[in-house]
């Protein structure tokens, strides 16, 4: 499946960034508030385990208690396992292929135990594709290191889509259709999702609106336009990941 393939992919690419990256830069602080490169790989490290963990059934462990969000719990767990960054890098690329290999091995349709709701594999392979990503924008970006948009933000954009009734639902919003028209980012074509007759829709870059959704940048500084009566709320609502 195509999903898998660009998930591998994306992780390869970020592979071979931090395999550049000297011990300075490894515990140099990311574009994620308080965490160093070497946190942020041990957090998708962490990750890969819970998808391996979902797949063999035993459970995530990374359900958060009332009054703590998932963010929150995502930070105890860095916390409490932070290590030197060879025995990260490690862990993570033994995670990142075991993780890959189960989903592709996985009952296409049997959902698994995530951390909000169960999801199919593919489903939960783009959640993933779209986590590293946007970790690789937050690497990348203080290193001052190039990190281009792909065609792999389809996964991303449609998953963006696809979250909004959960995303407008988390912000105490009615579910409303938008339509989506991104512009690809070699610029030769558009991405459409939704149905094109919505009385809302969101139109712009797909790299802008993939950052909007993972709250790497402000809608009101993407360039992104929003349109119809719930254009504009969706687009400030809109997300890639649980709360």
């Amino acid at each position: 499946m195509v999903v898998f393939d660009d998930l591998v992919a994306e992780q390869d690419r970020l592979e071979s960034i931090l395999g550049g990256l000297d011990e300075v830069e490894w515990v140099s602080p990311s574009g994620a508030a308080g965490w160093t490169v070497a946190d942020v790989m041990l957090h998708l490290a962490q990750c890969e385990e819970g998808v391996l963990a979902s797949v063999a059934g035993t459970g995530l462990g990374v359900r958060p208690a009332p009054g703590r969000t998932v963010d929150e719990v995502m930070d105890r767990l860095v916390r409490a396992e932070r290590a030197a960054s060879a025995s990260v890098f490690r862990r993570w690329r033994q995670a990142r292929r075991a993780a890959v290999a189960a989903l592709r091995a996985a009952d296409p349709g049997r959902p698994l135990e995530w951390v909000d709701a169960p999801l199919k594999p593919a489903t939960l392979a783009t959640t993933r594709l779209a986590e590293h990503w946007a970790h690789g924008l937050d690497i990348t970006g203080p290193l001052g290191i190039d990190f281009p948009d792909t065609a792999r933000l389809r996964h991303i954009a449609w998953l963006a889509h696809r979250s909004l009734p959960y995303a407008l639902a988390l912000a105490g919003e009615q579910p409303h259709e938008v339509s989506c028209e991104l512009t690809v980012p070699d610029g030769t074509a558009v991405w459409r999702y939704g149905p094109a007759d919505a009385e809302s829709a969101i139109t712009g870059p797909a790299g802008a609106f993939c950052r909007v959704a993972a709250r790497r940048l402000a809608p009101a500084e993407s360039g992104l336009h929003a349109a119809g009566p719930h254009g504009v709320t969706a687009l400030h609502v809109l997300r890639t990941y649980a709360a």
